[in-house]
C-alpha cells in the first residue's frame, strides 16, 4: 500500500489517499466538503480537473475515455501518484449539458 497527497488547489486542503482507497473516502473522514451524490461513478457530482498526476479509475462509467484522461470522479479514482486536483470542475459533455439548460445530476444538486 502506497501513500500519495492529493492537493486540491484554491484551498489549503491537502490529504494522504492510500492507492486502495477512493478520494473521496479520506475527504469525507476528515470533513472535507467535496460534493458527491450516487459514489457509483455516474452523477458526475464528485468531479474534480486533474492538474498533475495519474488516478486509476475504471468504474467512472459516466466519463468518456478522453474525459478521463482529465477528471477525477473522486468517488471512484483511485491515486497513482501524488495529485493536485481542481474540485468543483466538471468535462466538457457536462458543462455543455448545463450552458443549455439540459439536466444533469451536478447541475440538479442543491
Amino acid at each position: 500500500m502506497t501513500e500519495y497527497t492529493v492537493e486540491f488547489v484554491g484551498t489549503d486542503e491537502t490529504i494522504e489517499v492510500s492507492d486502495t482507497e477512493t478520494i473521496l473516502q479520506p475527504c469525507l473522514e476528515e470533513g472535507i466538503a467535496q460534493e458527491y451524490s450516487c459514489r457509483v461513478g455516474m452523477c458526475l457530482a464528485c468531479s474534480a480537473k486533474i492538474l498533475e498526476g495519474e488516478v486509476t479509475q475504471p468504474a467512472a462509467r459516466g466519463l468518456t475515455d478522453a474525459e478521463a484522461e482529465e477528471f477525477a470522479l473522486t468517488c471512484m479514482a483511485r491515486p497513482q501518484s501524488d495529485l493536485k486536483l481542481d474540485r468543483g470542475k466538471y468535462p466538457p459533455s457536462i458543462e455543455g449539458d448545463a450552458e443549455s439548460g439540459g439536466s444533469t445530476a451536478a447541475a440538479d444538486d442543491d
